[in-house]
């Protein structure tokens, strides 16, 4: 006789979940708690193995590598971009802070730069070595004295010292007109005998005139050495005069050294020979 509960399977209150083989059914009572280490149906479900869905997933996860890796590529290209832009701003902030420290150090070495500063009574001391280097000066006596030289040597050396003077007039004069960096703000225009370039600061053409004299003057004049020892002193109280006074910033007047120091290799090579000069003023050597 078959059993009741295989004719009405819905009245023993479960829900069948797994189909049995030979035509019986097992049946999970809904009221039985599950165990901690299994899983609830519902997340037995989802935790399923779909084909498609692992084809889909296998298809997709080479192309978010590929998208991660590219995305990774360009950050670490434009980290590399960023690194080449800085450089440039980095360049620039040097500068201004060195032209900062120019211009604090300009300004408190600037004692004499009226009669009311700190170093006020020493103004006319320091006008006077600026007079000692001014262009004017030097090209009237080197033209006196090639004027007055009775030997072709002493005509040369003079010849040559006053090509390096004009040389020296044009250097400066062009690199100010391109430069034209102001005079500093605390400077008196009070100078002895300017001209339209001399309202320009960089380079100091004080400092290069001493610089390139100093050496043409130790390299061909036979001087003693306390009067080796006063041409260096003399060149660096000129130098020291343009900042004293106000005139001239320090960067100014270190270029302006260093500049003068070059021009006189420049006019050791354009030096005139004795032929040329016999040629150029008619004596007999």
């Amino acid at each position: 006789m078959p059993s009741p509960k295989a004719k009405n399977p819905g009245r023993g209150g479960g829900s069948p979940v797994l189909g049995g083989s030979n035509g019986r059914y097992e049946f999970m009572s809904l009221t039985k708690p599950l165990s901690r280490s299994s899983p609830p149906p519902l997340l037995l479900q989802r935790q399923g193995s779909d084909p498609t869905t692992a084809r889909l997933r296998a298809s997709e996860s080479p192309t978010r590598r590929r998208g991660s890796s590219s995305s990774t590529g360009s950050g670490q290209g434009l980290s590399e971009e960023d690194g080449i832009r800085l450089n440039p701003s980095f360049l620039r902030v040097a500068l201004s802070s060195l032209l900062a420290i120019d211009l604090w150090m300009s300004k408190r070495l600037g004692v004499c730069a009226c009669e009311d500063s700190s170093w006020g009574s020493v103004r006319p001391l320091m006008k006077l070595i600026e007079i000692s280097g001014h262009g004017i000066p030097w090209l009237a006596g080197t033209g006196y004295c090639l004027y007055k030289s009775d030997s072709a040597a002493g005509q040369e050396v003079m010849l040559n010292l006053l090509m390096g003077l004009i040389l020296d007039l044009v250097l400066v004069g062009v690199v100010k007109a391109v430069v034209r960096r102001r005079r500093p703000s605390h400077n008196r225009m009070d100078m002895f005998a300017t001209f339209s370039v001399d309202r320009y600061s960089f380079p100091s053409g004080h400092a290069t005139r001493a610089a390139m004299c100093g050496r043409f003057l130790l390299a061909h004049l036979v001087l003693a050495a306390p009067l080796r020892v006063l041409v260096l002193l003399w060149a660096s109280l000129v130098g020291l005069s343009r900042v004293l006074l106000g005139r001239h910033n320090v960067t100014d007047v270190m270029f302006g050294f260093w500049m003068g120091y070059c021009q006189y290799n420049l006019v050791e090579m354009m030096w005139l020979s004795p032929q040329t000069l016999q040629s150029m003023l008619g004596l007999e050597v």
